[in-house]
């Protein structure tokens, strides 16, 4: 099939599934650990940066340092920069095992700030209630922050998962895998656009998709 001088019929198809499967592997990895680590660390950062205490608030601009300083480096750099505790994780810097550990680090911080700025839109009256009631930290945490908060955090989960996505392009620059990598290898390399296009697509169609799940959920548990 030929569109716009393009020939698409010696395109691999066998190549773009599996570098369509490896990018999900990566995306569905990465996000699930830099969800799992960002939160707590959001947390952190909420309930630190409000405290009187000034061994807390000490605490605070250390943890706000180090997210500063990971946010702030590139992520082909901080590819590249890791590589050795990347194979000291897990035994590769190379394909996908060896591009979720950058990944993490990388978006960790990134939503652990969305974490914190969300919940920093929580109603101070519902806390102060919560607090008068003689809940406990862990019960306002659970049931009055994270529960308040919920559509805001999913729309921040969204955003690093379509910043993800983004990522995983760029990690193909270094060996990475995935659709970025197959772009780069015949796109820049050899000079066969077709393939690049395509990895182009699959990678918009699936922003889309991500970016329109995340705002169906977030409008379903916002309260009306």
């Amino acid at each position: 099939m030929t569109i716009m001088g393009l020939d698409f019929s010696q395109v691999n198809l066998d190549e773009i599934v599996t570098a369509t499967i490896d990018t999900l592997k990566m995306l569905g990895f990465s996000a699930l650990f830099t969800f799992i680590i960002g939160l707590p660390i959001g947390i952190i950062l909420y309930l630190s940066a409000k405290s009187s205490s000034w061994l807390v608030k000490a605490f605070y601009r250390i943890i706000s340092i180090v997210v500063n300083i990971l946010r702030s480096v590139p992520f082909v750099i901080l590819l590249v920069a890791i590589i050795p505790f990347t194979r000291l994780i897990v035994g590769t810097s190379l394909g996908v095992l060896g591009t979720i550990p950058p990944l993490v680090i990388s978006a960790a911080p990134f939503f652990a700030r969305l974490v914190e700025t969300t919940l920093r839109e929580v109603d101070r009256g519902v806390i102060e209630a919560a607090q008068a009631m003689g809940a406990s930290l862990p019960q306002i945490i659970s049931k009055v922050l994270l529960r308040e908060a919920f559509p805001g955090l999913l729309a921040s989960m969204t955003m690093t998962a379509v910043a993800l996505v983004s990522y995983t392009a760029m990690s193909g620059m270094v060996g990475g895998g995935g659709l970025g990598s197959l772009a780069i290898n015949y796109g820049y390399y050899r000079y066969e656009s077709e393939v690049m296009i395509l990895a182009v697509i699959i990678m918009v169609i699936l922003v889309q998709l991500l970016q329109m799940a995340g705002d169906k959920l977030v409008l379903h548990f916002t309260r009306k």
